[in-house]
């Protein structure tokens, strides 16, 4: 499991948790050996439903569950994801314009970006699994703003061919501010609960089966 520390980690094991909002009880939990949670949101979110047997459901989670093809995953079983996106914009980090600063042209399919020039569709790749297509302006080198866009020749914008799931999700979190706050008055109360009972011990046992029990 990654720790706070930069390329620091410890061995041990992932609890998935899912808990309900309205009494904080666990509906759903399973050990795993993965140390992240990314490619965990739509196999909890399942269980949960089949748990409860509910024919819908909404889920919150923190932004290490932000993944795209999990959401997608979730959007076609009829599960709504609240989960906000990963803060990983080197070009924001460096001041520099950041991909939220092209507004996508749905109607003509194209980005505008912040000096107002258009970036068109230009070819398609596959990365992780995902087919992304690629966007820019050809005219980049004449732009007047182009050291606030890149360090590179030209500036290209990437979409997942499935983006309008993860921006309708962005959208619902924009109009439902305080559902990041729920998750954490949900979640982190029964976590609380569990190390209130249990001290400072961890699982003091090996072997997925056995800390599984």
């Amino acid at each position: 499991m990654a720790t706070s520390g930069q390329g620091t980690g410890t061995v041990g094991y992932n609890v998935q948790t899912a808990v309900d909002n309205k009494h904080h009880l666990i509906v759903a939990h399973e050990v795993t050996n993965v140390g992240n949670d990314r490619g965990q949101l739509s196999n909890m979110a399942s269980q949960v439903r089949e748990e409860i047997e509910a024919e819908s459901l909404t889920v919150v989670a923190d932004r290490g569950y932000f993944i795209g093809l999990e959401i997608l995953a979730c959007e076609q079983a009829g599960i709504t994801t609240f989960v906000p996106k990963r803060l990983t914009s080197g070009s924001k980090a460096e001041g520099r314009f950041g991909k939220p600063d092209f507004i996508y042209v749905a109607a003509s399919e194209e980005y505008r970006c912040p000096a107002g020039q258009l970036l068109t569709r230009r070819h398609s790749l596959v990365e992780n699994g995902m087919i992304l297509h690629c966007f820019y302006f050809s005219g980049f080198q004449s732009c007047a703003m182009h050291k606030q866009c890149t360090t590179g020749k030209v500036r290209r914008i990437k979409r997942w061919e499935h983006e309008t799931v993860i921006e309708a999700m962005q959208v619902r979190l924009e109009h439902d501010p305080t559902m990041m706050r729920r998750r954490r008055q949900t979640l982190e109360h029964s976590f609380g609960t569990l190390k209130y009972w249990m001290g400072s011990t961890h699982f003091l046992t090996k072997s997925l089966p056995r800390v599984s029990t």
